[in-house]
């Protein structure tokens, strides 16, 4: 029987359990928390204003709520006590934390905006330089084709001066060339007269005698 009975009062607990919902101590200074749905029952703990309570079991005829607190300690409170929405001060505090909450998160969206106008700038400089870059590349390569352009003229020229020179040279050692046969032409000439001028004079001058006798 005894065993029974236990059974019932841990299913009726679990059923408790399985009903309960959320309520708040009233804006009093302490409730007290009784063992018994009475004013004479003992107090099992003194409630501060705004704690949080599982309600386990609801308004009774003698207007009292069966409920647990947060430290696992339970007991009847009255009724008139609880209430379905935090405290004032209460609420003041969650809205006070969810506005601290919204304002970080505030802050946060706007150093991130910050950061994102920081990354775009630094995104467009980096493109200015690179386009900078790019066009110095740019100069750079049609700098070395003229140059290479310039190197190929100078080497052509040179060529070609080369070419000139030895032409020239060429042409001088035929000058020189005609010019010491006709020297030597006439040199030769110039004996051969010899030769044959003081002939041509002895001739002359033995027939000249010839006739004289």
């Amino acid at each position: 029987m005894k065993r029974s009975l236990a059974c019932l009062f841990v299913l009726f607990s679990i059923c408790g359990l399985a009903n309960a919902r959320t309520a708040y101590v009233t804006d009093n200074i302490e409730v007290p928390l009784r063992s018994g749905e009475s004013e004479r029952s003992k107090i099992v703990k003194m409630l501060s204003n705004g704690v949080q309570l599982n309600v386990l079991q609801g308004n009774t005829e003698n207007g009292y709520t069966y409920v647990q607190a947060a430290n696992g300690a339970e007991g009847f409170i009255l009724t008139r006590y609880l209430s379905n929405e935090p405290i004032s001060r209460t609420q003041l505090e969650m809205a006070n934390k969810k506005l601290e909450a919204l304002q970080e998160e505030n802050r946060q969206l706007k150093s991130s905006q910050s950061a994102n106008q920081d990354i775009g700038k630094d995104r467009d400089r980096l493109n200015t330089e690179l386009t900078e870059l790019q066009q110095t590349a740019a100069n750079a390569i049609q700098l070395k084709q003229q140059r290479d352009q310039l190197q190929e003229m100078v080497i052509s020229n040179e060529r070609e001066l080369q070419q000139l020179k030895r032409e020239n040279q060429a042409l001088a050692d035929s000058s020189n060339q005609n010019w010491f046969l006709y020297g030597g032409g006439l040199s030769l000439f110039g004996v051969l007269l010899g030769f044959i001028l003081p002939k041509l004079s002895w001739r002359r001058r033995s027939n000249g005698w010839g006739d004289s006798f």
